[in-house]
């Protein structure tokens, strides 16, 4: 068990089976991934580097999504299909390292108001490290 005070590595926290988007992917791709896997952020990539972020309030901004019935989600498919990802992604993609310790990583997400990170090693995705991880790390600590 660590302590609070310990600087761990997100590594130790972070969501290692990174669910992600490739670049020509549709966004009705983006919607389905999203609601299959329950998760908000999907790292976008071209071939082995991450290009964008795409988050599930991304994509509720230029479609209908949640809650549907069978006549919505068409309307919604033929609204994702005026689309591509990269004109609703997010390009700037901030990212940190997977040895960054969780403190760190906490105030990046603080400061910045974002709600996830993709975590690197040298050049490759190998994680993701959201609000929620942080909680359940958190969480721990008071087993």
């Amino acid at each position: 068990m660590f302590t609070m005070k310990e600087r761990i590595p997100v590594s130790i926290v972070m969501t290692e089976n990174v669910v992600k988007l490739n670049l020509k992917d549709t966004l009705s791709k983006a919607e389905e991934l999203f609601l299959k896997h329950n998760i908000r952020h999907l790292p976008v990539v071209d071939g082995d580097r991450i290009v964008g972020i795409l988050s599930y309030t991304d994509l509720l901004r230029v479609g209908v999504a949640e809650g549907l019935d069978e006549e919505d989600r068409v309307i919604s498919a033929t609204i994702y299909d005026m689309y591509c990802l990269e004109q609703v992604m997010t390009k700037d993609v901030v990212t940190i390292e997977s040895h960054t310790n969780v403190r760190e990583a906490a105030e990046i997400l603080v400061k910045s108001g974002f709600r996830a990170l993709p975590i690197m090693k040298d050049e490759n995705l190998v994680g993701m490290l959201t609000t929620t991880d942080l909680i359940l790390y958190l969480l721990k600590q008071y087993d």
